[in-house]
């Protein structure tokens, strides 16, 4: 009798203990097919998106990241969003005035660098020769090659021809010691020298006094001496020292093409007495002798 009253008491303590876990266990089952309805998993979206931004999301960096070890990435994505925010509205601003600036220069009807057309041709290193930093194109004047073109690649500004033939060009790159390319900084204004010599970057000389260039800025040319036009890409300037140096931009492309485009040329005005008479128009000797 004793035995019996207390397995009779071990299963009153036993069964609500069971109660419980099936309870649990039921639980359990219903919410997994809660979540498989469409209808119903709706109602559970709101707390499962609060319960994950809590633990993984938000604006700050979240406990799930600072468990796993990735603060260090969430931080460099944050810094990387707001710089992709910061080139957005400089992309805006840069449109805008470039908008603006082409409606100026229509209402002054300025006269712009007219559309350069050139050959390409594909060019192969030269060992020997008077210069040491030359190339060989192989396009001459059959394919429409002008004495004095200008060679470009992708990157920008590659040299100029020095020697032409009917199907070959010779051209000068500007790392030659032999070159000289008249530069203006694209946001300084600062007009300068460059000079060839090495095959990384080229030193600019001539600069005017009290004037210096901004660290990084592009170097474009300047067209003054005529022979190259405004505006080609030829680097980026960096100071070394107390110099300023130009990295070429022609060493970013290095395809084995460049294009040759015909030199800026300028022709001379028509001579007064030259110019045709029109009618009813009295000539300039004639308004000489009135």
């Amino acid at each position: 009798m004793a035995r019996s009253g207390r397995s009779a008491q071990k299963g009153v303590r036993r069964s609500p203990k069971r109660l419980v876990l099936g309870v649990l266990i039921f639980g359990f089952a219903a919410l997994i097919i809660a979540q498989s309805a469409p209808q119903i998993s709706q109602f559970f979206n709101p707390v499962r998106a609060s319960v994950g931004d809590r633990l993984g999301g938000g604006e700050q960096i979240g406990l799930w990241a600072r468990l796993t070890g990735q603060v260090a990435q969430e931080k460099r994505i944050r810094e990387l969003e707001a710089e992709v925010r910061d080139l957005s509205r400089y992309k805006a601003a840069a449109i805008s005035m470039a908008d603006r600036l082409e409606a100026y220069e229509e209402i002054l009807n300025l006269m712009g660098e007219p559309p350069a057309r050139g050959v390409t041709a594909r060019v192969t290193s030269e060992s020997e020769g008077p210069f040491a930093q030359t190339l060989l194109a192989n396009a001459g004047r059959s394919q429409g090659v002008e004495p004095g073109s200008i060679a470009m690649n992708e990157g920008g500004l590659v040299g100029r021809v020095i020697q032409l033939g009917e199907r070959s060009s010779r051209i000068l790159l500007v790392t030659d010691f032999n070159s000289r390319v008249p530069v203006i900084g694209e946001v300084s204004g600062v007009h300068a020298i460059m000079q060839g010599g090495a095959t990384s970057s080229g030193a600019l000389t001539d600069l005017p006094e009290r004037s210096a260039f901004i660290e990084g800025e592009r170097i474009l040319t300047s067209a003054e001496g005529g022979a190259y036009p405004r505006g080609l890409v030829v680097g980026e300037v960096h100071q070394s020292g107390n110099d300023w140096r130009v990295k070429y931009a022609m060493s970013e492309g290095s395809s084995g093409y460049v294009q040759l485009i015909p030199p800026p040329t300028v022709e001379r005005p028509i001579p007064a007495g030259d110019l045709p008479a029109l009618e009813g128009d009295a000539s300039p000797t004639q308004g000489a002798r009135r």
